[in-house]
């Protein structure tokens, strides 16, 4: 920003003073004793080099003050190798031309090395002679006040005139940053033709142009200081605007800022802020006593903004120190590299020394001191400047609420004085009190940030409500600052931008929308019908009861009544491999339609010409069929799941024929089966769906196992609609109620509860922005009971008209819809049935475990039933021939058990061979005689078919033996 706003334009008259002053004034001794006492060059005490420091006070305020600085700030300052000496001069002129005289005959008149300046006067000339002068003569020359904190950029060349006091560009940087905290985007500039305005707008419009802010510089007022108080404020009301920079001289504070408050323009509801060269300096006055910043007379504004130097409060003594030191630092280093002090110049007429003091100004560029960086920039103004914002209270005192370190700032809460001493607001047209609620995306409420206490952007700051209904004493704490951010916050803020309208925001105490509990309302609608706030904007919806005590704007969002579930998790019963078909199939399929083809195929087998032949012992001819009604049912069942064991087909055609047919249709039940239970091992998630709040589901909880649990949050219109149209409903779900949505979402998510009742644009949002989409609102988004969000105002205010207008014109204009996409989506969508695939774990498959665990149950008692029968029971049947149907089914089912074929038919004995000799008949007992099981029964013997007719030999004894014996070992045959 070099050569802004003309800066050669001041500078020529300044030099051409300088100039003619300088022809007119005599020569100079030149060497003498300086004021003090101060000698010329001479050793200092144990060999330091002597330091000369000029401390120059231009002001007749310091004449008692100068003469005891020097041993004070001398002791303060200590530099090894160095013995500094300050010199103090006061200078009764403030005109440029004795300035200029004066100066000069300090510098002829003592050999000086630097020179510290302050003053009162807040000259605007001051600067540019001081600038010139140290381009002239080499030296140093540090500004530790505001008078001199002015200087036109560029500076001269070789100059080394270094300033404590903050640029008016830092001071924009730092106004900046708190109008970006509060989101105070629309400002206006106002401007006297003092000099550096046009720099002042230069900046402003560097700080805004590219700006990520949005900032609405609504024009800049060159005002006329004499022009008078009604010329003034016609000026000031031709720009509407809240925020207004103030850029002008010292003296000419006073003419604006009375036209500003007959004009109406210094209430609470607009901001001032004051920038300028009277403000730059680090102290609060030009003198001891502290004077007012400001001519006393000027009418300031409560809450007006400044940006002074960190130590704005220090004394006299402390500043100059400073100064001194910057000196005596860059003099130390000159000092260690060239083993003296260069000899600088103190001839104000000799020639330009530019050449020596390019090479010397590195020396004093960054120092160091007292723990405080005094880095300076090329123009010559600190770099990272320790800056306060102050403001003006009620009790025209000064007040810091904020601080710039390190290009951070932070401040206090609140920031400016809009209450009085007991926080009560100040009555003001433009600036309004609003009262909100958190409630996500609406409003959402963050702490500051804990290192500055700022806001981020986007967000507003917000505080706790103040409690009116008793003055707190005045060392009360003040209210927390929060950062308040959210759907109903950039609507607020757009509201303000196109109406016109400050406004303070604070959150309610009880959390609480509004209700009226014992004839007393709560919440946001208690704090506008009790007028502790003007406006009450969030989720908050209209209905009857409450705009019967408030009025409502035109509603910004429609809502309603709606219902939140929790997705299923989508597991699989146990008994899901049972569900690809009925249970009336599976009974169709194995006990009648597998019983009676069987049947059916024994019975064709049984009938046909090569089959049993009506023959169910041994068939028509030995070696004949022994397919049975057994066999028929493992064929069938080894069909149906393709079982790779022994079975015996039947030889009949037709039966065949039965078989195959069955084989077919045993294809076709599988494929079917298969098909099904691939679906029915899908995890699909499902949702409970309702038809509204006088389903039965709501009005007959108890009716279903387990209960319906479902609640909502108490105070709120969702609750009182309820209560007064289904009051057993409400009944019933007091006891689940919840205090919080929060809470209630995870209650759901839990499965503690089973729906949640509440309003349908947050339910909307909290099912689109659920962490892994578990949430959902029944009938997509299905909305009962259908209102709107409105802001409350009181009743007949006059912000309502301009309101409702500034609504629909967002309407109108998409705006809403653009901050609808931009606070209510989300990523879940809400109709949306996800359908996953996943691995079955054991209690997905635990029905076909149970299955086969009562398989193996059976099958144990199967065969322990086995071995009693075939070790203890069948030894003790009485012999019958009635029992020849029996036999043959006990045989056709051990075979079909054992997958085995039934043995062949026995072959007729030999006959008899004639005994040899008479061991013979001692050998019969053990073939005729009863066995050990036939001396346990005694009708064992009895067992059997009678033999066959074979040929055989009748002898003495061995006839019934031998019947006997055929017929033991027949039946022992057949059962084996």
């Amino acid at each position: 920003m070099r050569g802004a706003g003309g800066p050669r334009g001041p500078r020529g008259p300044a030099k051409m003073l300088l100039l003619l002053a300088l022809a007119c004034a005599s020569p100079f001794p030149e060497e003498a004793p300086g004021p003090g006492g101060a000698a010329g060059p001479g050793g200092g005490p144990g060999g330091a080099r002597p330091l000369n420091v000029a401390l120059v006070f231009s002001g007749p305020a310091y004449a008692t003050e100068a003469a005891r600085l020097g041993p004070a700030v001398a002791a303060a300052v200590r530099s090894p190798g160095l013995d500094v000496r300050p010199v103090a001069l006061v200078l009764n002129g403030s005109d440029p031309r004795s300035l200029v005289l004066q100066l000069c005959d300090l510098l002829s008149g003592l050999r000086v090395h630097g020179v510290v300046f302050e003053d009162d006067s807040r000259a605007p000339a001051v600067a540019p002679i001081l600038d010139f002068l140290s381009a002239q003569t080499s030296l140093p020359i540090v500004a530790v006040h505001g008078g001199a904190a002015l200087v036109l950029t560029p500076k001269e060349k070789g100059s080394t005139f270094l300033q404590l006091g903050s640029s008016t560009e830092q001071q924009l940087q730092v106004i900046f940053e708190v109008l970006e905290e509060y989101d105070w985007t629309s400002f206006v500039a106002v401007t006297t033709r003092a000099p550096g305005h046009r720099a002042f707008l230069s900046y402003i419009e560097v700080l805004t142009d590219g700006s990520m802010v949005g900032w609405e510089h609504r024009g800049a007022l060159t005002l006329d200081p004499g022009a008078g108080e009604a010329v003034l404020g016609a000026q000031l009301r031709s720009v509407s605007a809240q925020i207004r920079l103030l850029f002008c001289a010292r003296e000419e504070a006073e003419p604006v800022f009375r036209a500003a408050e007959e004009a109406g323009l210094t209430g609470p509801g607009y901001v001032w802020f004051m920038v300028g060269p009277q403000l730059a300096g680090g102290g609060g006055s030009g003198a001891p006593g502290e004077p007012p910043l400001l001519p006393g007379g000027a009418p300031l504004p409560a809450g007006l903004f400044a940006v002074r130097s960190a130590g704005w409060r220090d004394d006299l003594a402390r500043r100059v120190a400073a100064g001194v030191a910057v000196v005596a630092r860059g003099a130390q280093a000159l000092l260690r590299d060239y083993g003296f002090l260069p000899e600088l110049g103190h001839d104000c007429r000799a020639q330009n020394r530019t050449h020596r003091g390019e090479s010397l100004h590195r020396y004093f560029m960054n120092i160091t001191w007292d723990n405080r960086d005094y880095s300076f920039n090329e123009d010559g103004f600190l770099v990272n400047p320790s800056l306060v914002v102050i403001s003006l209270t009620r009790d025209r005192t000064w007040e810091v609420v904020g601080s710039w370190e390190q290009q951070t700032l932070r401040l206090k809460y609140p920031l400016w004085s809009r209450y009085g001493r007991f926080l009560q607001p100040v009555d003001d047209t433009q600036h309004l009190t609003v009262a909100t609620l958190e409630e996500r995306p609406f409003v959402i409420v963050e702490p500051a940030d804990p290192i500055s206490g700022t806001c981020i952007r986007d967000s507003v700051p917000c505080r706790s409500q103040l409690n009116r209904t008793h003055s707190p004493p005045p060392d009360a704490p003040r209210p927390e600052k929060r950062c308040c951010k959210g759907f109903c916050i950039d609507i607020l803020k757009r509201l303000a931008q196109t109406i016109g309208f400050s406004y303070d925001l604070y959150l309610v105490t009880n959390g609480k929308h509004g209700k009226k509990i014992d004839g007393v309302w709560n919440g946001m609608i208690g704090e506008v019908f009790y007028q502790r706030a003007d406006m009450a904007i969030g989720s908050l919806t209209i209905n009857e009861e409450r705009s019967e005590i408030v009025d409502f704007s035109v509603p910004f969002v429609e809502t309603g009544i709606s219902v939140m579930v929790a997705r299923s998790n989508g597991t699989v019963s146990p008994s899901a491999f049972l569900e690809p078909y009925s249970p009336a199939v599976w009974v169709m399929m194995f006990v009648m339609c597998l019983t009676v083809v069987a049947v059916t195929v024994f019975i064709f087998e049984y009938l046909s010409p090569v089959g049993y032949n009506r023959s169910l012992a041994t068939g028509k001819r030995p070696g004949g069929s022994t397919f049975t009604i057994g066999k028929s049912i493992w064929l069938l069942w080894a069909l149906v799941f393709n079982n790779s064991v022994p079975v015996e087909n039947p030889r009949g055609t037709t039966s065949k024929i039965m078989v195959l047919v069955w084989a077919f249709f045993a294809v076709i039940f599988l494929a079917s089966y298969t098909a099904n239970l691939a679906a029915f091992m899908i995890q699909e998630e499902y949702v409970d769906t309702v038809s509204g709040l006088s389903d039965r589901k709501f009005q007959r909880p108890q009716e279903q196992y387990p209960p319906l649990k479902f609640g909502t949050v108490p105070n709120g219109s969702t609750e009182k609609n309820i209560r007064s149209n289904y009051p057993d409903m409400h009944s019933y779900m007091v006891r689940y109620n919840q205090p919080r949505v929060e809470e209630a979402l995870t209650q759901l998510k839990a499965g503690k509860l089973d729906a949640f009742i509440y309003d349908a644009a947050v339910l909307n949002y909290m099912a689109r922005k659920d962490e892994g989409c578990k949430l959902v609102t029944i009938g997509s988004g299905k909305v009962f009971a259908t209102t709107g969000y409105g802001i409350a105002l009181h009743k007949g205010s006059r912000w309502k008209r301009p309101i409702d207008l500034a609504l629909l014109q967002f309407l109108g204009d998409d705006e809403i819809e653009m901050l609808e996409r931009l606070w209510l989506s989300g990523i879940c969508h809400n109709d949306k049935i996800e359908v996953m695939s996943s691995k079955l774990d054991i209690d997905n498959m635990a029905g076909v475990f149970y299955m086969l665990l009562v398989a193996m149950g059976l099958s144990l008692l199967v065969f322990a039933w086995e071995h009693l029968v075939y070790w203890r029971l069948r030894h003790c049947l009485g012999p019958t021939h009635r029992m020849d149907f029996l036999l043959a089914f006990s045989r056709g089912m051990y075979s079909c058990c054992s997958a085995e074929a039934a043995p062949p038919p026995a072959k007729p004995p030999p006959p008899p061979q004639p005994l040899p000799s008479p061991a013979y008949p001692a050998a019969r007992p053990a073939l005729t005689g009863p066995s050990r099981h036939a001396r346990r029964c005694p009708h064992a013997a009895h067992w059997g078919p009678p033999l066959p007719a074979a040929p055989h030999r009748r002898h003495r004894g061995g006839d019934l033996g031998t019947r006997r014996g055929s017929a033991h070992f027949s039946s022992l045959e057949s059962e084996v």
